[in-house]
């Protein structure tokens, strides 16, 4: 990897997003870091060397455009795109609202799209690569989830797509779908009984962490992944592969 590239991540102001940023700016590479969050972005970039914060709202099409514009300006290139920026509001399907409905997929979805689109030219011309960010959740369904569950759903099928329409660019692009993660949101947000049947469903009996996931990322960015395409990469301790009755059979050894 040359020292000049460039990567594009989204939604970088904090968890998997921010972790991503810091360990790409450590092998070397500038970091435009793209958040709606603008104090909270402006904190994080601090922590990232190379960074280009960029505020945006990934959701709105033409802030889109002047963002990847801004991006492309100051560093000549994007080599690597981090769909990572997402919005999680769960419940249950009769009290979704379609207001709460399209404000998910407006970020979740639309947002993965629009800066793909976006980022294009600058791709074609680096023959870079696309990561999307989905969910265990786009795998397997689960109550209260019915628009989260979805959108990262269909961000799966959207980077088969885009890696059938993009590789003859030599574009790839590729998706991970984190399980379980250890973020400050979800350790606020899950009770020790939540907590505790994560570990029980998940084979490594563990949440992962930030950093686990970010080093999946920024190996599908490198060149080590330059034969990788059109794949999703669940990573989450072996959760999206295991059935029932962990708890029991672990008694047993």
């Amino acid at each position: 990897m040359m020292q000049n590239n460039t990567a594009l991540v989204t939604g970088a102001a904090r968890g998997i997003g921010l972790a991503t940023s810091q360990l790409l700016g450590e092998e070397g590479w500038t970091v435009a870091m793209v958040d709606r969050d603008e104090s909270a972005l402006r904190e994080a970039a601090d922590s990232v060397s190379s960074a280009i914060p960029v505020l945006c709202d990934v959701s709105q099409p033409e802030a889109v455009e002047r963002m990847v514009h801004a991006v492309t300006q100051k560093s000549g290139r994007i080599d690597a795109l981090v769909n990572n920026a997402g919005v999680a509001d769960f419940g249950p399907m009769a009290d979704t609202s379609f207001e709460r409905w399209r404000a998910v997929m407006a970020t979740n979805l639309d947002g993965v799209f629009l800066c793909s689109q976006a980022c294009l030219d600058a791709l074609k011309k680096s023959r870079g690569c696309i990561v999307n960010i989905a969910s265990i959740s786009g795998y397997r369904a689960s109550t209260l989830r019915v628009a989260y569950g979805t959108s990262k759903a269909a961000v799966m099928h959207l980077t088969r797509q885009q890696a059938i329409e993009l590789g003859e660019f030599g574009i790839r692009v590729n998706c991970i779908a984190p399980g379980p993660v250890k973020t400050k949101l979800a350790m606020a947000v899950h009770t020790p009984d939540i907590i505790a049947a994560y570990h029980d469903a998940i084979p490594l009996n563990r949440y992962g962490s930030e950093i686990e996931i970010a080093n999946a990322i920024v190996f599908l960015c490198s060149d080590k992944a330059s034969y990788i395409n059109g794949q999703i990469l669940g990573v989450d301790g072996g959760f999206e592969a295991s059935a029932i009755g962990l708890p029991a059979l672990r008694k047993c050894n």
